[in-house]
């Protein structure tokens, strides 16, 4: 009996400790709902499908597990509106039929998508020439999304007790309604200045302070240049030691007029290349004051064509864009490029925005300030040029109104971003009809577009007084986002796909936001001639119809062309320093 009495003693013991758990996970996990749940799994199933990027399953894991969460945030924010609207609510067994019902449908949905997703992704990869994936690897992309979707849950749950902790301390001093509206704004007011006066501050200055790190300045400067004709030389007025990573490699690369004239099987020249570095000068004005002026020293204005041109946000300048129109030119040309960050494109796009736009429109200024100065028949034609972050400043900078007495002769840019005000202007005035990926405007006498298929020398009427030419591949996310397919398709969508781009590119609400941001991480590394991977052959054909090389035909393209296709031995690589 004493024996019965203690295990009937154990088992109220093991109960409360069961309840008491309960109660503890409750606490810190927080309510879950099951329906809000379902709505998140929908949004996982439609992250499955494909976008302008393949996806390996790493990535689709961490997109499935974000969309998720998004899910469930949307579908809790929602019933919250309802109740605090009084509207009528399912519940009992209507309730818990209806949840079966949904249930089952969003298990076919994910019957169907998985079985199609790895279909649709090697779909994309073929066109894209990619190697086809061997498997979906379903459990490795569910346990990143969960393990997602379980760190975005709790991030919640914090930010709901700090609205709660907040709020407990409004009902001290003010009626219930004002304490729950002051609380919501109190959080978001909280959370943006932690999160932009702490948070990003710091790592702004750490991501800037490594990226100059990188960039060897100073004492870590390999050896100066020695030919008084080139930058950074003892003749120079820049100082080599502070031009940086990238602005040596351009300066330092390229065709010489031995490789020019060894292509061409005419005398060449050597092409010049100007580079101040952001160490160069202490404001956008003052670096661009150095580089007219070691353009002056160089004697750059005697060339046949000027390039004023805008790197990428490290200062990155592409080879494969530079090369060819050296080669075309046969040398008789000068480059001349400001840095204005040392940030990787995509970062300083949103943190360091004005200073690519301010460097630019100084570079711009001054030196076409200059030019105009310059007899009409004694100076170089006058470009300007920029890929990426670069077309985007090089675009803001070119200011039409101060053209209109003296204008440039053409501009060529490649890949520009979303944000770009002039390429939004220019898509929008698309002839009907011509696809929002690559457009017809007007007859083409002064815009053209180019894409891997296509190098823009088919119009209805020649070139005008000034050329302008886009350069934009169809799979290319940074060009073709669109921050409003939060809520409604993009209008590239609304035209038949491209070739590289997938059939079964849906929109959804929501994820396709994502899938498009996701894209644009993705698209540095697409295959050549996809995504934001701008390939040095696709430059030539436009870089041709803009500066309209003498004696130049459709043989020296193909051949120029298939020299760039060698890459490295060529001078034409894709190398994305």
């Amino acid at each position: 009996m004493r024996r019965l009495r203690g295990q009937g003693n154990r088992e109220p013991a093991c109960a409360w400790q069961g309840v008491m758990t309960r109660a503890i996970l409750s606490r810190v996990i927080g309510p879950f709902s099951v329906p809000c749940f379902l709505l998140g799994l929908v949004f996982f199933a439609a992250s499955l499908t494909p976008s302008l990027i393949p996806r390996g399953p790493e990535m689709q894991g961490v997109l499935g597990g974000l969309v998720t969460a998004l899910g469930y945030l949307v579908a809790r924010v929602v019933a919250l509106l309802w109740r605090a609207a009084d509207l009528p609510e399912l519940s009992g067994r209507p309730a818990r039929i209806a949840t079966w019902v949904v249930s089952a449908g969003i298990l076919v949905l994910f019957a169907w998508v998985l079985g199609s997703s790895l279909t649709w992704q090697n779909d994309l990869r073929q066109k894209m020439g990619m190697a086809p994936a061997d498997a979906l690897n379903l459990a490795r992309i569910v346990l990143i999304a969960g393990l997602v979707f379980a760190a975005a849950f709790l991030v919640g749950r914090l930010v709901a007790a700090l609205f709660r902790l907040i709020r407990q301390w409004f009902y001290r001093v003010m009626p219930p309604r004002r304490a729950n509206v002051l609380g919501v704004v109190t959080v978001v007011l909280l959370l943006g200045v932690v999160t932009r006066d702490g948070i990003l501050d710091h790592v702004v200055l750490a991501l800037d302070e490594s990226y100059e790190a990188a960039q060897a300045l100073f004492d870590q400067a390999p050896p100066a240049p020695t030919d008084p004709a080139m930058v950074g030389s003892p003749a120079s007025l820049i100082d080599w030691a502070a031009i940086g990573t990238p602005g040596r490699d351009f300066i330092q690369s390229g065709p010489d007029a031995e490789a020019i004239s060894a292509f061409t099987g005419r005398e060449a020249m050597d092409p010049i290349r100007v580079y101040v570095g952001r160490a160069n000068g202490d404001t956008p004005r003052r670096r661009a004051e150095l580089a007219l002026a070691e353009l002056q020293r160089l004697n750059a204005f005697e060339r046949e064509l000027l390039i004023i041109t805008s790197p990428t946000g490290t200062g990155w300048m592409d080879p494969g864009s530079h090369d060819p129109v050296e080669y075309m030119h046969n040398g008789d040309i000068a480059t001349v490029a400001a840095q204005y960050s040392y940030l990787q494109s995509p970062l300083a796009l949103i943190l360091e925005t004005n200073t690519g736009l301010e460097q630019a429109t100084a570079l711009q200024e001054v030196i076409h300030g200059y030019w105009q100065t310059l007899p009409a028949d004694d100076r170089p034609r006058l470009y300007v040029h920029g890929l990426s972050l670069g077309a985007w400043s090089s675009m803001h900078a070119t200011n039409l109104f101060r053209l209109l007495d003296d204008p440039i002769d053409g501009a060529f840019w490649a890949g520009p971003p979303f944000p770009s005000a002039f390429w939004t202007y220019v898509q929008n005035q698309r002839n009907p009809g011509s696809p929002w990926v690559l457009p017809e405007v007007g007859d083409g006498s002064l815009v053209r577009y180019a894409s891997h298929t296509t190098d823009g020398a088919q119009a209805r009427a020649d070139w005008g007084r000034m050329r302008i030419m886009f350069l934009q591949y169809s799979s290319d996310p940074v060009v073709f986002y669109e921050p409003a397919s939060l809520w409604r398709a993009p209008q590239w969508m609304r035209d038949p796909p491209a070739a590289d781009m997938s059939e079964h590119f849906v929109f959804m609400p929501i994820v396709t936001q994502f899938q498009l941001a996701l894209d644009m991480a993705l698209s540095f590394g697409s295959p050549p001639g996809h995504g934001h991977a701008y390939y040095g052959p696709d430059y030539v054909g436009p870089w041709v119809q803009v500066t309209n090389p003498a004696n130049w035909t459709e043989a020296d393209t193909q051949r120029l062309i298939a020299h760039c296709d060698n890459g490295v031995q060529a001078g034409c690589s894709n190398d994305r320093r």
